[in-house]
């Protein structure tokens, strides 16, 4: 089944949001909270130990009626009938989109080209069990016989960025291991890495799909050196483990066939960390505990295929962030998680989101003439408070927020986690409401100032609030509740990609400046500069020089 080639602009629903949209832009929140007690109530999705509070958005129930036709109207639950059931929705790169079948449970059945993959999935999952198992209780050692200390995960993009953000998460869950991620092509980076390591105690996951990704093989090839300056090349096969596709690159590398994790065509990079990529995690946190971050992201893809559509929490996420982008013409959004726990989260949204659907060629050829993506950015509170908060209370930009949180501290600190989540609520609250003219006199009265510092401070102090923020607060911070939460925004990214318009899942805009690439490093390396624009020209004669 293709995807629609509906263009969002041309329908009924888009139509009447246009409409809506005019005669509700100026309303306050405060006048909607004000005007509906309830409101608090109504706006809300209560789902396993989540609840997702978007009642201080500037929506009414209108509003939410409308979205919600525009997702019937462009096709939307055929769309996703067509996501889970395999069939080949990112057509420019002829795949189908299937990271949901690496968490699937044993008994599902998902097709690619007629056979079940489910069964060749949990191969893998039970290969990667028994591997980390053996590393993590001594069985499996290294050229000397000692045990591992240390894992090295070798990767850029999805190879990197969603195990390490995992890693970083669920640091409270983690072993003995100690977990470094080696990434970008900056020969420092690797080489401040490697200071810290032992080569009798490390071991290195190499993931690269094609084992051809420059940054991933320079560094890979920078660490072999590194590594025979003490072992021998047949040690090679005891510290070293490839994720990849490509066999005879892994062979002459000198990785040993038993330590190949499998990759699949119908799982894109930055979707990868559910599979064989995801070693790293299992190692830093141990299998079952892998497993239940990936049962976790299955009770959220369960939800968000059989959830009516105004219950379902990545559907309603999505179209809000449709109604601001394309709306109000917010181009940003903030993720702010109030955990020092998820201080990567944004980072690896980031890619998610932007390379997914940062398009501007619609499904059917066509240059698109609405706003498409979003940017994404965000630090974990209370440290972003005291950032860019300014910016999102008083600045001249309407920045929507994603306010994430959770009830229970893993650590048990009631004193920290009581003033943590005290600024979590304000800020929401803050942001909605503001501080009015008469508010910030009344305030000032009461400071003994006088009438005319009043009058000069008065306009600096006043907050016009109206600042839109969902807030998603979870029990506690699991491996569970973290594999629904990634979830949760892997399928708003769809919904949005759908409704926009755009296929969300190949990202030829990453390629052209790495094929430019390769003909620099020939002008750098070489003795000539080849022919390009007088800038580019000016510096690689000024660097070489």
């Amino acid at each position: 089944m293709a995807l629609p080639k509906i263009d969002p602009t041309t329908t009924k629903a888009w139509e009447k949001l246009s409409r809506h949209y005019q005669d509700t832009k100026n309303q306050h929140l405060r006048k909607l909270f004000t005007a509906d007690k309830e409101r608090g109530k109504l706006f809300v999705i209560h789902w396993n130990d989540f609840l997702v509070d978007y009642s201080k958005n500037r929506i009414t129930q209108q509003t939410m009626s409308l979205l919600l036709e525009l997702a019937e109207e462009v096709g939307l639950k055929n769309a996703i009938k067509a996501y889970f059931k395999g069939d080949e929705i990112n057509q420019t790169e002829r795949r189908a989109v299937l990271h949901t079948a690496l968490r699937a449970k044993k008994s599902d059945e998902v097709h690619v080209d007629g056979k079940n993959i489910v069964p060749e999935v949990y191969e893998v999952r039970e290969k990667i069990k028994v591997f980390s198992e053996g590393v993590i209780s001594g069985d499996r050692r290294g050229y000397s016989n000692k045990k591992f200390t240390d894992v090295v995960n070798i990767g850029i993009g999805g190879s990197d960025l969603g195990p390490a953000m995992v890693v970083e998460a669920l640091k409270f869950y983690k072993n003995h291991l100690r977990m470094h991620f080696v990434s970008n092509v900056d020969g420092d980076h690797v080489h401040e890495i490697l200071k810290e390591l032992n080569p009798e105690t490390t071991l290195f996951v190499v993931v690269s799909k094609t084992f051809t990704t420059q940054e991933t093989l320079s560094n890979a090839i920078t660490i072999k050196k590194w590594f025979l300056e003490n072992g021998s090349q047949e040690d090679i096969a005891k510290h070293f483990v490839a994720v990849s596709t490509n066999t005879q690159k892994i062979k002459d590398f000198g990785i040993s066939a038993d330590n190949v994790f499998p990759m699949w065509d119908w799982v894109g990079g930055r979707f990868s960390l559910w599979s064989a990529v995801g070693i790293s995690i299992s190692l830093s946190i141990g299998y079952d505990n892998y497993a239940e971050l990936l049962s976790g992201a299955n009770e959220m893809d369960v939800h968000f295929k059989e959830t009516a559509f105004s219950k379902n929490i990545p559907i309603v996420l999505a179209l809000v962030g449709i109604w601001y982008n394309n709306f109000y013409n917010a181009e940003t959004e903030a993720i702010i998680p109030y955990t020092q726990y998820l201080n990567r989260f944004s980072a690896y949204l980031q890619q998610g989101i932007m390379e997914s659907n940062g398009k501007s060629t619609d499904r059917s050829g066509n240059s698109i003439n609405y706003e498409t993506g979003t940017i994404i950015w965000g630090e974990p509170g209370t440290n972003s408070q005291h950032a860019f908060f300014q910016l999102i209370h008083q600045g001249t930009k309407l920045i929507p927020v994603d306010f994430i949180g959770f009830k229970e501290s893993l650590h048990g600190d009631k004193d920290h986690h009581n003033k943590l989540l005290a600024n979590f609520f304000a800020q929401t609250e803050a942001l909605m409401n503001g501080k009015t003219k008469d508010e910030v006199k009344e305030e000032l009265q009461e400071q003994e100032f006088t009438a005319k510092e009043i009058e000069a401070l008065l306009p600096f102090k006043i907050f016009q609030g109206n600042k839109p923020t969902n807030t998603i607060l979870i029990s506690k911070l699991t491996p569970k509740s973290l594999g629904s939460l990634i979830a949760l925004y892997e399928h708003k990214i769809f919904v949005q990609g759908i409704i926009w318009n755009i296929f969300s899942y190949d990202q030829w805009g990453v390629e052209l400046g790495k094929q430019l690439a390769k003909s620099t490093l020939s002008d750098i390396e070489g003795s000539e500069i080849g022919n390009h624009d007088s800038s580019t020209l000016n510096l690689l004669h000024f660097f070489k020089n």
